[in-house]
């Protein structure tokens, strides 16, 4: 199985790259688009801001080849608000591909960001979250910025609101937090993006 994990020009991907290599998988880290293409599965990484990461997409012309993926394709804390419509921060437009909108986080008065760990709950069928029990269901968060719940809404946390922990559109899925840094739990839900299978209609 190819695995391509998207060189967005503004991540750190060791770790995630060296997560899948603890599961026995050596994923490609590129930004060619035959390769991104191509490919079984891919991972859409990225941390700092969406105004530079979609800049960054534009200049490397990624973004029309990261919209027509068939294959299932994963966001990661920032990519997953990538994956949505708009995202406050720089109130820019993003990919799109799920229907969802990313605004900061209205934490009460808990500190931002939100970071540290957190129990995550499915809010619906969720095949990133299989053999994954409530009790086990802790994983790492490091953001300001959150997507409220709504239809695509698959799994759901609570830091001062409920926010989306993770989306999911049709192939596409996204992870607020990051299951690379999240230990067996972690470890067990990209397992489970590996083995994915039919993912063009929503479960």
């Amino acid at each position: 199985m190819s695995l391509v994990i998207v060189d967005t020009a503004c991540a750190n991907l060791s770790s995630v790259r060296f997560a899948f290599e603890r599961l026995g998988v050596k994923p490609e880290v590129t930004a060619n688009a035959e390769r991104i293409r191509s490919a079984d599965k891919v991972i859409l990484p990225g941390v700092g801001t969406a105004q530079a990461a979609m800049r960054n997409l534009q200049q490397l012309e990624l973004v029309n080849v990261l919209k027509q993926l068939e294959q299932p394709v994963l966001g990661i804390c920032l990519g997953m608000q990538l994956l949505t419509n708009w995202s406050a921060e720089g109130n820019v437009d993003c990919l799109g591909v799920i229907p969802a909108r990313t605004l900061r986080m209205q934490a009460q008065d808990l500190p931002l960001p939100h970071m540290g760990w957190n129990t995550v709950k499915a809010s619906q069928n969720n095949p990133l979250l299989a053999n994954i029990s409530p009790e086990q269901a802790w994983f790492y968060f490091v953001h300001s910025y959150a997507v409220a719940p709504d239809d695509a809404t698959i799994a759901t946390c609570d830091y001062g609101q409920t926010f989306a922990a993770m989306i999911r559109h049709n192939n596409y899925f996204g992870a607020q937090f990051h299951p690379e840094r999240s230990g067996a739990a972690g470890a067990q839900l990209l397992k489970n993006f590996l083995e994915l299978t039919d993912v063009n209609t929503r479960a």
